[in-house]
């Protein structure tokens, strides 16, 4: 669709609004509204201005001016809008307003330039990525946070804990919740409405389930190029959160918000195309791996430190990356091991079929930066042939400890991550996919703004510890 094309889909549709959405360096998206009528070919030319001092992560307040260009190819009626008000969303690139040119912070550029530059490696020309985003479903969610008051509660009918209520019988034990039928499962009927809405704006939805802890759901989109993909799982968010709140719920894709129970991830499946062949599948390799593949594992491995600052990055991250809890944080490869960090599918034996899943991601993760910095440690891994380490097809939770020592873990804090990718990230500067500015940003909000945030505050559990002390 172009410029043309979007102004006359609008107008066709009898749209009254359209929506201007774009992604901040910490993957929320933000927006604002104008009337149908003034949506014209012009806006894809000219711009539309915004205060990037206002936006995390972005500018400084004495270079605020921003401008958001729209992408005519990201045009969808908004399932949630009334119908008196019919509105189409349309996802934007950001520019200088003085330069005119692509702003560096933008994640979608960093997920364009991405997919440009493995075209200029000749090592493949397309990279196929499939996130399944995990989510909690609760039927309330509160929190406090004050100098004198903190804490959190969080309810499901669902739940172990309601057992002793009346007409709660059917409720889903702790770590039981992996595919009950109803009236266990009771958020069947929720999940199947946010498939149909993901249908209705054009997401390939595969399947949807209940995952082990309470709460937990699971619905899989199928693969897809990278920026298309990062764009698919904004919408992905904006209509689980949207659902959830329509059905008197709340949707958090915060990995951990239950103690003693499995938290969410977003395991990424991935492979390397080049003239619509699979470069990813060998039969005489481990697992059915070409070289190519092994070289790519060895890339994510070598720095999945550094990777998860942007795959795994809150400090919540790190309640779910521990050992047990299927948290993968083993910095190995196996066919099948969900208790590796990356595993090999073996569901499908055919070539084209053939991917590998890194399994430490979660989905407060940023798809636009996550994918891009994946992309680029496979990359390096097969410039720089990186052989990983030796598969191992063991239940790598209960290794004797003198197998275990030599395993190598995903780091225990989001701080770890971040002075891991302060020191590693010439990977992601490759082909000026990242830029040295933007990493710096990151880093130091982060640092910032969480970290010492969240170390400078006690904690709740504290009390039960010392307060008698």
């Amino acid at each position: 669709m172009n410029a043309k094309e979007a102004v006359k889909y609008v107008q066709e549709n009898e749209c009254k609004l359209v929506d201007i959405r774009f992604t901040d360096l910490f993957g929320m998206w933000h927006h604002f509204s104008l009337p149908a009528d003034d949506f014209s070919e012009a806006i894809f030319e000219d711009g539309l201005g915004f205060d990037g001092s206002s936006i995390r992560g972005f500018q400084s307040i004495d270079e605020s001016d921003m401008l958001l260009v729209p992408d005519p190819a990201t045009l969808f009626i908004d399932p949630f809008a009334p119908e008196e008000y019919k509105t189409a969303i349309i996802i934007c690139d950001i520019e200088d307003t003085i330069t005119r040119e692509r702003y560096s912070r933008d994640p979608r550029f960093v997920a364009k330039k991405a997919e440009a530059y493995l075209k200029t490696t000749g090592i493949a020309d397309t990279a196929l990525f499939g996130p399944e985003a995990e989510f909690f479903l609760f039927d309330s969610l509160t929190y406090t946070n004050h100098p004198h008051d903190s804490g959190f509660q969080l309810d499901s009918e669902e739940a172990h804990w309601n057992s002793g209520t009346s007409s709660q019988a059917y409720t889903v034990r702790q770590k039981g919740g992996y595919f009950p039928c109803s009236p266990n499962d009771r958020l069947q009927n929720v999940r199947t409405e946010m498939m149909y809405r993901m249908k209705e704006i054009g997401i390939h939805v595969e399947v949807h389930h209940h995952e082990v802890a309470v709460g937990q759901c699971e619905i899989d989109m199928r693969y897809n190029t990278l920026l298309i993909m990062a764009d698919n799982l904004q919408k992905y968010k904006y209509v689980v959160k949207n659902v959830a709140h329509q059905w008197g719920m709340a949707a958090t894709f915060m990995p951990k918000p239950l103690f003693g129970d499995n938290g969410s991830g977003m395991h990424v499946h991935q492979s390397l195309w080049k003239n619509d062949n699979t470069l990813m599948y060998d039969e005489k390799g481990y697992a059915g791996l070409s070289d190519i593949s092994r070289w790519y594992i060895g890339g994510l491995l070598k720095h999945a430190a550094a990777l998860l600052a942007f795959c795994a990055p809150t400090t919540n991250s790190y309640r779910r990356l521990v050992p047990g809890y299927e948290a993968p944080i083993n910095l190995v490869y196996s066919s099948r091991n969900r208790s590796a960090c990356i595993r090999i599918p073996m569901y499908n034996m055919s070539p084209k079929a053939k991917r590998i899943e890194f399994r430490a991601p979660d989905p407060t993760a940023n798809g636009y930066l996550a994918m891009s910095a994946m992309l680029m440690a496979g990359l390096d891994g097969i410039q720089n042939r990186i052989e990983p380490p030796k598969p191992i097809d063991k239940d790598l939770y209960e290794l004797p400890a003198e197998e275990k020592k030599d395993i190598k873990q995903t780091p225990g804090s989001l701080r770890q991550t971040l002075l891991a990718l302060k020191e590693d990230h010439e990977f992601l500067l490759k082909g000026d996919v990242f830029t040295k500015d933007l990493i710096e940003n990151y880093i130091n909000y982060k640092l910032e703004h969480e970290c010492d945030a969240m170390d400078l505050r006690p904690h709740p559990y504290e009390f039960y510890l010392y307060a008698d002390a």
